[in-house]
């Protein structure tokens, strides 16, 4: 694993001045401190609470293994010339090298039923048609929704890098056919469309990467993450860490730092200005303008003083957005190869019938129901460099929905020092995820050599998201009502960027580092960052 960051207790900040300071060393805000390097000259410092950079893109090891803690498959990055690529090439030097994942890049299980996922639209529809005879024109129409919803975000996510006064003017009209869509739930939509259940149950199959059954999600969330499927799915080769490393690198070589165990306790805020931030060891840190990307609730419900956050109404605004979904992660190390255990580079999507909301629901109502759904994925199958890495092991993802509330008596305990009955709580979930998994791919049994599980803890842990959220802000229809979340914020000097203003997912993540660089570039250096990177991403006044 590719380590990035240096550690803030051996940091000698000293004497030193930077033009912005970043919370937080997730994609969005790695990406806007490397634009600000780039096109403006700024020296950035990027502050990480967790001992690895990269937030969601970081990885950990044991020996004889790694893992990836949040990418698991990324679409369009083996589509040359996409701005999805051309804005991470830019950010990594184009140093980051993706594996295709093959024509098969999901596969939804209900029951002992299984239905691929194929890359290319064409080629999808004809594998659904397949296993639903007569739906041909259900299939056109769905895909044709899909397309609608997620093509009118442009004007949406436009709007949000509008400078106030633009966005006055402009912003309805670019918001108004998004929010028809976003303003509908998943099952309405495809209701209209089709009364076949499993079929329902199949077109549904990855609500997982957005964290909200089809009954409680925005359709424009699941035709955005539909939409960027389509085209199969890719990896990056060496696994996740090379992307903050790379993107680290560009940073530090332009006189910025990423420092590691780096946490902010406050948002320094004087003149109703930002002018930095104080660290949990009480050393204060300025610089004109401040960057967070550790979340809203986190930057308005903790980090701003008490004063500016009455101020600008955040109690209400934080009202108005509800966390995502909190989940369990299985980290499995197997002491075989991948080739040896057969593994396969298709993710698992496991449900138990087609009633994906009812099962949800039973499942958090008690815990002890069966498990609404199972994501397995493989990144030693994915990544074609693990072998180097670790010859002869292989590994497992297994993750699935959670509550907070189940872990709720262990908060505020330490990690890895929580006690007796949180590892047996831990240890019944890691018992049943095995046994799921072990049926879902039999090769493996015998060869787990190591069973980690992460909890809501763990996630709130390195994140600081204050239930252990996995998406930042729940995708339901009133997330996406919310003109506030953009990268300006009322406090001067302060801007906010990552998914919580964008929506769920790196590419999200990424765009949202351009709109928040966006925002905060003179007109020149925004202009050369449109032409070469982002479509939809202005001149700001």
């Amino acid at each position: 694993m590719i380590k990035s960051g240096s550690s803030y207790t051996r940091a000698d900040l000293d004497g030193e001045a930077f033009d912005v300071i970043v919370i937080g060393s997730g994609i969005g805000g790695l990406t806007t401190a490397a634009l600000l390097t780039k096109y403006a000259g700024k020296r950035v410092l990027v502050l990480e609470r967790h001992y690895v950079a990269g937030g969601f893109t970081h990885s950990f090891t044991r020996p004889g293994y790694d893992w990836d803690v949040g990418i698991h498959y990324v679409g369009d990055m083996t589509k040359p010339g996409h701005p999805m690529t051309r804005l991470l090439d830019i950010v990594t030097d184009g140093t980051v090298e993706w594996a295709d994942m093959g024509e098969v890049y999901d596969r939804i299980v209900i029951g002992d039923d299984v239905y691929d996922y194929v890359k290319g639209i064409r080629a999808w529809k004809a594998r659904m048609a397949e296993y639903f005879p007569g739906e041909e024109a259900t299939l056109d129409a769905y895909v044709d929704a899909v397309k609608a919803a997620a093509h009118a975000g442009q004007g949406y996510f436009l709007d949000k890098a509008l400078p106030g006064p633009a966005s006055a003017v402009a912003g309805k009209p670019l918001r108004r056919r998004f929010l028809q869509h976003a303003g509908r739930t998943t099952a309405e939509v495809i209701g209209e469309l089709t009364d076949n259940k499993r079929l329902a149950a199949v077109l549904t199959g990855q609500f997982g990467d957005y964290g909200l059954p089809p009954s409680r999600s925005s359709f424009a969330m699941h035709a955005i993450v539909t939409n960027h499927y389509f085209g199969g799915g890719a990896y990056p080769v060496g696994g996740a860490s090379v992307i903050p490393a790379a993107i680290t690198d560009l940073i530090q070589r332009g006189g910025g730092q990423v420092l590691v165990g780096a946490e902010v306790s406050e948002i320094l805020v004087e003149g109703e200005r930002a002018v930095g931030v104080r660290m949990a060891d009480g050393r204060e840190l300025r610089a004109p303008a401040v960057v967070s990307n550790a979340g809203v609730h986190t930057t308005y419900g903790q980090l701003l003083p008490e004063a500016t956050a009455q101020r600008i109404g955040a109690p209400r605004l934080l009202d108005a957005v509800d966390r995502s979904v909190s989940h369990l992660t299985l980290y499995l190390g197997l002491d075989a190869s991948t080739e040896a255990l057969g593994l396969e580079r298709p993710n698992l999507w496991l449900y138990p019938s087609d009633d994906h909301d009812g099962n949800v629901a039973a499942f958090e109502a008690d815990p002890s129901q069966p498990f609404p759904l199972v994501y397995l994925s493989f990144p030693s199958a994915k990544d074609p460099d693990f072998d180097r890495r670790h010859p002869g092991h292989s590994t497992i993802d297994v993750i699935t929905l959670a509550k907070h509330e189940w872990f709720a008596e262990w908060d505020g305990t330490r990690w890895h020092r929580r006690g007796e009955a949180y590892e047996a709580r831990k240890a019944e979930f890691t018992e049943r995820l095995l046994e799921i998994t072990t049926r879902a791919v039999p090769s493996i049994e015998g060869h787990v050599d190591v069973a980690e599980l992460g909890t809501p803890l763990t996630t709130k842990h390195f994140t600081n998201f204050g239930r252990g959220e996995l998406y930042g802000l729940a995708h339901t229809a009133q997330r996406f009502e919310q003109k506030w979340l953009r990268a300006r914020t009322p406090v001067k000097g302060l801007y906010l960027t990552g998914a919580d203003i964008m929506t769920a997912g790196f590419g999200s993540a990424l765009f949202a580092g351009g709109l928040t660089a966006g925002a905060m570039l003179d007109v020149g250096a925004a202009a050369n960052l449109l032409r070469r990177a982002v479509p939809f991403l202005p001149k700001p006044g």
